[in-house]
């Protein structure tokens, strides 16, 4: 934690590259990953301050949309599509995701009970592939899989899907591999994750 401490202290010395965010926010992009310490969008992206909106939740879910029941992911969303007009979203998975693990191989999650409540309302995956020779479920196919669970789910918002249908917005799904840095996106044609 000091080392933390002793770089906030620091980052103040970057206020004069920072002073134009004070004038507010205009990210061309929203960012939707899984809450994985491993996982950085702007490192990922190279972005700099002020370029990625993003929304980091457990296991990269997207909860289903409901005007009747509002949450701080959806409104999260419908902020950045409808008052910032971001043109792109991107879904972004990754290896080893403890929420899509637990999933697969049904992992008593007893002792997280607001973790097993949030996978269980809203995460969906479908039956995994098995590694090949193993029969071990292939989690990279799963959290994959999962990925593009969460897009679909995605486009299910009125917000999104109106300005999908008209253009203005453009949807990625992207699987991120922790321990090689690597980023394959998924293509609609050949429905495999190619590299970016």
């Amino acid at each position: 934690m000091q080392a933390l401490i002793e770089n906030a202290r620091a980052f103040a010395s970057r206020g004069e590259e920072l002073s134009h965010l004070e004038a507010g926010q205009s990210p061309g992009t929203l960012f939707l990953s899984c809450s994985d310490s491993r996982v950085v969008p702007a490192l990922i992206t190279g972005a700099r301050p002020g370029e990625l909106f993003e929304l980091r939740t457990a296991g990269g879910v997207v909860p289903r949309y409901s005007a009747g029941r509002p949450s701080g992911e959806a409104a999260t969303i419908e902020y950045a599509v409808e008052v910032l007009g971001v043109s792109d979203v991107v879904i972004c998975g990754h290896s080893g995701c403890g929420a899509v693990t637990a999933l697969v191989t049904g992992a008593d999650l007893g002792g997280v009970p607001a973790v097993r409540g949030w996978l269980e309302r809203e995460a969906t995956v479908t039956a995994a592939a098995k590694v090949p020779g193993s029969g071990e479920p292939d989690i990279p196919r799963a959290v994959q899989e999962h990925i593009l669970i969460q897009l679909e789910t995605l486009r299910a918002y009125p917000c999104v899907s109106a300005r999908v249908a008209d253009g203005r917005l453009r949807l990625h799904a992207w699987f991120y591999e922790v321990h090689t840095g690597r980023v394959t996106t998924h293509d609609a044609g050949s429905e495999e994750f190619l590299p970016l």
